[in-house]
């Protein structure tokens, strides 16, 4: 049996398990290869530093550059822009595939480093980047080749997921649900990647990118995060048969001046209770997809945790070892599909507003007056709560908050001093 050489750039959570993984499991991982999956160093900054898990010390260095020159298959897991892509594309010179959770750097640099890869002859494989141990990424490429798909909704921020279901179920505030989230180690001690949706938006332009075989820039991504929801429209949404969740949301649309494109967007929506998607509880993620002969598909598990994450990584270096070992081309990244990537002035939606209000007589009719003359047109307007205390209105009144539901059109052009909040309808 041939053996194949695997450096791994990065020890942390996730890395540390698919190290150990790679060790412990040396003997089923062959069979399951065809070939030895030989873990011959693990580069990272300190080679000193404790670990979580107990792996040999010969096998780390800090010379990361030496040990991607002599592997068959490198594994990075570091993070970030650099030296992650340096490394990963001196390793594409020196004929290695590539196995990579990097979010981030794909997000930016994807089709740059797939074009890199598609020319050495060697894969460019991530299916940790997306939604951790769910395979997403593979079905899509694969198992849906020979459809169309329309529509990807995908829950991909477990940290996000686990504070909104809280709001939902316990009734606690944003404030409070973020520091059960951070107890828990579900988020960082600075969670503004997760709350404000950004890791969301990598992982969704990275889906969207492969289900429409168009290249989509991030920068193009309408995000929106969770900050701004309150407990009142967590009650409302409730109220109404909706739960709202973060969404990565990629789909086929027609723009106001006929052109066929994709909008790709991150933000909160209100989704029906009934939909699977509001079914997906806690830190677990879930992708659900819509193509036009295959219809409805939703795909659910862990999307974090350095076992399950390692998990993914493990199956794209098998994969890998496979096409080593028989000798062929594994997957090819395609950006031939000539759809436009739309604004946001095309994103065709339903939106629910909270606004604070006077509690006065007039005071909906001049609402409903000031969408008018912005164009928007309201299909649901509600008082669901009057407060008992005035707020500091100038005339000391008191308050009405109204619930507000738009009917289906392009971005919303309220007056924003009248918006406290917005939330997509699904």
């Amino acid at each position: 049996m041939n053996t194949l050489k695997v450096a791994l750039l990065g020890c942390g959570n996730v890395g540390s398990q698919v190290a150990r993984i790679l060790l412990d499991d040396a003997e089923s991982l062959a069979r399951r290869a065809g070939a030895r999956l030989e873990l011959t160093g693990i580069a990272v900054r300190n080679v000193d530093a404790p670990r979580d898990v107990e792996l040999p010390r010969a096998l780390f260095t800090d010379d990361a550059e030496t040990l991607v020159k002599d592997a068959d298959i490198v594994i990075e897991l570091m993070g970030g822009i650099e030296p992650a892509r340096s490394l990963i594309l001196r390793a594409i010179e020196h004929g290695a595939s590539v196995v990579s959770g990097n979010k981030a750097l794909l997000a930016a640099d994807g089709p740059g480093l797939y074009e890199k890869a598609a020319a050495a002859n060697v894969e460019l494989y991530y299916e940790a980047a997306v939604a951790g141990a769910i395979p997403i990424l593979r079905p899509i490429q694969e198992s849906l080749a020979g459809d169309r798909i329309t529509r990807v909704l995908g829950i991909v921020n477990g940290t996000t997921n686990y504070i909104l279901d809280q709001m939902d179920t316990t009734g606690a505030d944003f404030a409070d649900a973020l520091k059960a989230a951070q107890a828990l180690g579900y988020a960082e001690a600075d969670p503004t990647a997760d709350v404000e949706g950004l890791d969301a938006a990598a992982k969704g332009t990275l889906l969207a990118s492969l289900a429409f075989h168009t290249v989509f820039p991030l920068e193009a991504v309408k995000c929106q995060g969770i900050t701004g929801i309150t407990a009142g429209d967590i009650e409302a949404a409730r109220d109404t048969g909706f739960v709202i969740k973060l969404l990565a949301i990629a789909e086929k649309q027609t723009a106001k001046d006929g052109t066929e494109g994709v909008s790709v967007r991150v933000h909160p929506t209100m989704l029906p209770r009934t939909h699977p998607l509001a079914a997906v509880h806690g830190a677990f993620n879930a992708v659900f997809v819509e193509a036009e002969n295959a219809g409805e598909l939703m795909f659910y598990g862990q999307g974090a945790g350095g076992r399950p994450t390692a998990s993914a990584v493990l199956g794209d270096a098998v994969t890998a070892a496979r096409r080593i070992v028989s000798g062929g081309r594994g997957r090819t990244e395609t950006t031939g599909e000539p759809l436009a990537v739309l604004g946001e002035d095309s994103i065709l939606t339903s939106y629910y507003i909270g606004i604070d209000a006077a509690d006065q007589p007039g005071v909906l009719a001049q609402i409903a007056h000031v969408f008018a003359d912005h164009g928007v047109s309201i299909e649901v307007m509600r008082q669901t709560m009057h407060t008992e205390d005035p707020l500091s209105l100038a005339d000391g009144s008191a308050t009405a908050e109204l619930r507000i539901v738009t009917h289906r059109g392009t971005e919303l052009r309220s007056p924003r001093q009248w918006r406290r909040s917005r939330t997509w309808m699904s």
